[in-house]
């Protein structure tokens, strides 16, 4: 995982749990075979393409309350 990817996704979602659930729902669908929402001319892992798609705004989340 490249940590100048990390370090903006961090300011994207703060909260490094949430990150964290993120980006490891995201690679699993990547390595189930969804196509990756970004592109690159490089070879990036699945944790990296997660963490740019979050950077470019790609992906987003939402927070369920145990009420839902």
């Amino acid at each position: 995982m490249r940590d100048e990817y990390l370090k903006e996704a961090t300011k994207v979602i703060t909260d490094p749990n949430i990150l964290i659930n993120v980006v490891s729902r995201r690679v699993k669908q990547l390595k189930n075979g969804m196509d990756p929402l970004v592109e690159s001319l490089e070879k990036l892992e699945p944790e990296d393409i997660a963490l740019r798609e979050i950077i470019e705004g790609k992906i987003s989340y939402q927070l369920y309350s145990p009420e839902d």
